[in-house]
């Protein structure tokens, strides 16, 4: 079953952070026509899948969400098909979650919750998929990501003001949660627990070969085991890469260009007279009369400085431009300081700073850079400038013409692309059919572009390498999963009923093994019993605490160790159906809060987090009690009949 849509709208993951990726974005597009037509307002229309008070969920809405839940399961899970999807219940845990949300807008509204735009501004902001390399929102990358998911500015603002609504509505119930301090020691001192045991093997390959299936054994096998042999859904793409590294000529600089560069450039590449200054500021016209009064009198900068509070650190500005200068103070004392010679000294002269008196102390010329020793660097700048432009503009009149209509094969003509056809790929990039297929670097990237979209749909642009390089992707076939003929694998099917049989006297084996060790026989004697040649028990010991780290599952052996009572034992699939697994618990020894304080703050934080996590879906649950929700199972099943299967192939 698909446990990520386990805890609904109102998980840990939405109270935490909104937006991790692009991908994570789901358009629930309430209010943009969800309603249908006034003949739906009555009841449930034909396109209506659910009402939640007086906001209807369309066929289209439900549609949208699904595919966009499974592009992001396909990310794990690359096999997974739209059919698979659905038989895993996932179009009813999504209605759910709209369902959820549909009411929780409906209760924000009538308590005057809301999200301004400059909310939803920030958060568009900080959306990682929408910045540069310079960590800034770009509003290019902005509309050609929103292309890319097929949503449009409008939608990605409401959904976001929806999610912010929903975080004001549940953070306060999922903030308010609080444990007991005797509570968090139980939970810290179960997570001290150790356990010591040991794993068994009872591998197939132990079993021997065994009797050879027949003919008709192994095309019963096949009947019943079809579905392990079907090939997921291919699709045949075609797309034309379009780059910076594509452009050619058309990116290069003329010697004009670059000669206009560098003499806009001179501040780097022209001459430069570097001043080195000291200086003070003081506070009033008097203070720096006085102060001048003492230079007239021979006594020298740093000594007179030093008199009214100044020490040598204070003073020195160092080497300087004019423009440093001029940003450090004012124009006019930059002004004065360059017209100065070698030891004089300038000022006053005041700014809202104060009274500047500077010392000119040095006087030097960096000589300027001749533009032969400058020009490649001048022109690669200038390449790189005009390429970003050039691909700009290339992208924004593909777009274009795919948005007037225009099809792969009319775009890749006009603007001149060469075009890459696949053989059928699986969507996890996989060739059936073509062995010896090579994957080009980009595939990756022209995959995902493709893997939504149907036989002869209009292209999309798949980003291959942001700013730099892009796919116009396209798919001419799409061929629906299926079995493949049973004489192409027939052996394959013929091994896997040998492997199957082994399997068969392996789980019978391990069987006698655990019922021998659960009756009092010792494992070591038990696994002695079975009469077949098996691998040595491994010991094994453990801390409850070190295999229940966030993101990490512990292994399978692991978790019954820590779910079986002592002098206990159990059987478990070794990975691959290669076989059986047994384990057993020796010895339990209890854990002790009271000698990991660390732990015990611990458990109260994971504690508190789940139980607020379980008020908000209390909220939740209240708020839809409190509205009439009305599902139409008709409409529903239809979708669900289109969506597993019902997709054109050509």
């Amino acid at each position: 079953m698909l446990t990520f849509f386990r805890r609904g709208i109102m998980s840990k993951i939405m109270l935490g952070v909104l937006f991790l990726s692009l991908v994570a974005i789901v358009i629930t597009g309430f209010g943009t026509g969800g309603m249908g037509g006034l003949g739906e307002l009555g009841g449930l229309g034909a396109s209506t899948v659910a009402k939640v008070g007086g906001e209807a969920i369309t066929s289209d809405d439900l549609r949208d969400n699904t595919q966009r839940q499974l592009e992001r399961f396909r990310q794990q899970q690359p096999e997974l098909d739209m059919a698979q999807f659905v038989r895993r219940g996932a179009v009813d845990e999504v209605l759910e979650q709209m369902i959820s949300a549909a009411a929780t807008m409906d209760f924000a509204n009538s308590v005057g919750i809301v999200a301004s735009k400059k909310m939803v501004d920030a958060q568009i902001a900080a959306i990682p998929a929408f910045q540069n390399a310079a960590g800034k929102f770009d509003q290019g990358l902005f509309l050609a990501a929103l292309q890319r998911e097929r949503i449009t500015e409008d939608q990605l603002r409401k959904e976001i003001s929806t999610r912010l609504i929903e975080r004001q509505v549940a953070l306060p119930a999922g903030g308010s949660a609080s444990v007991p301090q005797a509570l968090a020691l139980q939970y810290a001192a179960l997570r001290l627990e150790s356990r010591t045991g040991s794993v068994g093997g009872v591998p197939a390959a132990a079993m021997g070969g065994g009797n050879e299936p027949t003919d008709q054994e192994v095309a019963d096998y096949y009947r019943k085991n079809v579905a392990r042999y079907t090939i997921p859904e291919r699709r045949v793409i075609r797309y034309a890469l379009f780059g910076i590294d594509t452009l050619g000529a058309a990116a290069k600089p003329t010697d004009a260009e670059v000669q206009t560069a560098y003499d806009r450039d001179q501040a780097n590449y022209g001459p430069r007279e570097t001043r080195t200054l000291s200086q003070v500021v003081l506070t009033s016209d008097a203070a720096a009369k006085a102060f001048q009064q003492k230079l007239a009198g021979g006594t020298p900068f740093a000594q007179a400085a030093q008199q009214v509070g100044f020490g040598a650190a204070d003073i020195a500005l160092g080497a300087k431009t004019r423009d440093e200068v001029t940003k450090l103070s004012s124009a006019a004392v930059a002004n004065a300081v360059f017209a100065a010679q070698k030891g004089a000294t300038v000022g006053p002269i005041r700014d809202p700073l104060g009274w500047h008196i500077l010392k000119v102390e040095d006087v030097k010329t960096v000589a300027g850079k001749p533009l032969a020793s400058v020009r490649g660097e001048i022109a690669t700048r200038l390449e790189a400038q005009k390429g970003q432009a050039l691909l700009a503009e290339l992208a924004a009149r593909i777009e274009n013409k795919v948005g007037d209509g225009a099809s792969f094969d009319q775009v890749v003509r006009d603007e001149k692309l060469a075009v890459v056809q696949t053989p059928a790929v699986t969507a996890a990039g996989g060739a059936p059919d073509a062995q010896d297929w090579k994957v080009p670097p980009e595939f990756a990237a022209v995959l995902k572009g493709a893997s939504l979209l149907g036989a002869n749909e209009p292209p999309q642009i798949a980003p291959v390498l942001p700013n730099q390089k892009y796919a116009l992707v396209s798919v001419s076939q799409v061929i629906a999963a299926a079995p493949p003929p049973y004489a192409k694998v027939q052996p394959q099917v013929k091994a896997d009923v040998v492997a199957q049989r082994a399997a068969d006297r392996a789980k019978a084996v391990a069987q006698s093994i655990v019922s021998k060790i659960n009756a009092g026989v010792a494992p070591a004697e038990a696994f002695r019993q079975a009469n077949v040649a098996l691998p040595p028990l491994q010991p094994v010991t453990a801390v409850r605490r070190d295999i229940a780290k966030p993101g990490q599952p512990p292994s399978p052996p692991l978790q019954v160790l820590f779910s079986l009572p002592r002098g206990k034992a159990k059987m478990i699939p070794a990975p691959q159906n290669r076989g059986w697994l047994i384990v057993y618990v020796d010895t339990i020894v209890p854990g002790d809060a009271a000698k990991g304080p660390e732990e015990v703050e611990k458990a109260r934080g994971e504690l508190t987090a789940g139980l607020g996590d379980e008020y908000a879906q209390q909220l939740v649950g209240a708020i839809r009690a409190s509205l009439k929700i009305r599902r139409n199972e008709t409409a529903l099943a239809k979708l669900k009949g289109e969506l597993a299967g019902n997709r054109p192939t050509s």
